[in-house]
């Protein structure tokens, strides 16, 4: 079965920086996209990040570009998500999730992890 695997949230201080990992098993990981949900009290399940199979292609919600940067590892079948510059809007739990392809919009990834806490503190 497939299973992800969220680390490296916590606390900061908002202009901080957290690098979030996310380990994956349970398929061939380098054929799969990979991508990063955010979902705050009260709120819907929100996009952040996600990169194809490779890594070529990489796309960000507008609220994060140029301060988060995704990346993967597929010889440790992780993914990371790099978190600069934070701020309190960006407190969350964070989910990472993989799919076919790199879409923006949940339902395109078929398995998630249990999520991650990260709380910016101003």
């Amino acid at each position: 079965q497939v299973q992800l695997v969220e680390s490296g949230g916590g606390l900061v201080q908002a202009g901080g920086s957290l690098r979030l990992s996310c380990a994956a098993s349970g398929r061939t990981f380098s054929a799969y996209s990979m991508g990063w949900f955010r979902q705050a009290p009260g709120k819907e399940r929100e996009f952040v990040a996600t990169t194809s199979r490779s890594g070529g292609i990489t796309r960000y919600a507008d609220s994060v570009k140029g301060r988060f940067t995704i990346s993967r590892d597929n010889a440790k079948n992780t993914v990371y998500l790099q978190m600069n510059s934070l701020k309190a809007e960006d407190t969350a739990v964070y989910y990472c999730a993989t799919g076919a392809s790199p879409g923006v919009t949940p339902t395109g990834y078929d398995y998630w992890g249990q999520g991650t806490q990260v709380t910016v503190s101003s």
